[in-house]
């Protein structure tokens, strides 16, 4: 097949999928200047349940909630790379699509607790203090999370706790949380809350364009809660046998990242488990070498393990550490 001049990135819509797209975007506009790259943005199933009812949000939800739409246009040509956070792509990939890279350096993969501040808010609606921690919140608090790994953690450090779930992208949930006395808190990822220009104050105050007024944030320790899998990179998707593509990719892709995130998917691929799953990992890179820190909800209580192999055993290390989960 002859290269193509033009390259299309299929994107979602979301203001944080943009910003991701965008990164990407300038990338290869940088690497490859005789080229034509453009987004294409495209509308998921993940989108359209974002503004079902309340009343929904029980039931169970589609397998590659964020990414389907994305693979149909990359399989039928219509797209050509496909920009996801990596955290929603399946480990499962349709025949003729693969990860080709992931776009750039991962950002930050700590979680962050978001809440009102009680100077700001006085008595109109219940409030916390400046470095509240989970631990902190009195029993009977609401924090609102969209994912089982995070509800799992939070009831482990403070069993009290109400963990309802919530839709929304990053500003809907911070908006939820200044709007509704009813919730006290909801826990976002801290790449998400960069990538979108938000910041948090040495006082622990959120700013940003979109920000509410009167809210605070805590950045929660990886031992507290440790994130999900591929939290925090970008996940370049294209088709598979297509020389150009790779070419791009090649340019694209942080090699650290990518070793890290590959060994975490491949134990939730080992779990069993889709990006849904109340499952947790976290690998770093040490010089030649592999770590890594996982935790599994996925049977009842709490099990864990880490372990560490050479930076070309990533899949190894990925599979060890679900067996040895397994057993418990």
């Amino acid at each position: 097949m002859p290269d193509k001049s033009m390259l299309f990135i299929a994107t979602r819509g979301s203001a944080l999928a943009l910003a991701q797209s965008n990164m990407v975007l300038g990338q290869c506009r940088t690497a490859f200047p005789e080229l034509s790259f453009e987004l294409k943005i495209i509308k998921t199933t993940g989108d359209k349940l974002q503004t079902a009812s309340m009343a929904q949000e029980s039931k169970s939800l589609p397998k590659g909630l964020f990414t389907k739409e994305l693979e149909m246009a990359l399989l039928d040509g219509g797209a050509d790379l496909a920009v996801h956070s990596l955290k929603d792509l399946p480990t499962d990939l349709p025949t003729g699509l693969k990860l080709g890279a992931v776009g750039g350096k991962r950002e930050d993969v700590r979680d962050v607790l978001i809440y009102r501040d009680a100077d700001f808010w006085k008595s109109a609606r219940r409030g916390f203090k400046a470095g509240t921690q989970v631990k902190d919140l009195p029993s009977g608090a609401v924090v609102a999370s969209s994912s089982t790994r995070r509800r799992a953690q939070l009831l482990r450090v403070n069993p009290g706790l109400k963990v309802p779930d919530i839709r929304g992208n990053v500003a809907t949930r911070m908006q939820k949380v200044a709007d509704n006395p009813e919730l006290d808190a909801t826990i976002l990822a801290l790449a998400g809350i960069s990538r979108l220009h938000f910041t948090i104050g040495t006082d622990g105050k959120l700013h940003g364009e979109q920000v509410p007024q009167g809210l605070l944030a805590t950045v929660l320790g990886t031992d507290e809660m440790l994130p999900c899998v591929g939290q925090g990179a970008i996940g370049i998707e294209v088709r598979s046998g297509d020389d150009q593509l790779d070419r791009i990719c090649a340019r694209l892709n942080d090699q650290n990242t990518l070793n890290c995130v590959v060994a975490e998917r491949a134990f939730l691929a080992a779990m069993g488990g889709g990006c849904q799953s109340p499952v947790a990992a976290h690998a770093e890179v040490s010089g030649v070498t592999l770590q890594m820190r996982v935790l599994s909800f996925a049977d009842g209580p709490a099990r864990q393990a880490e372990g560490a192999r050479p930076l070309t055993e990533a899949v190894q290390l990925g599979q060890e550490l679900a067996a040895k989960v397994k057993m418990g």
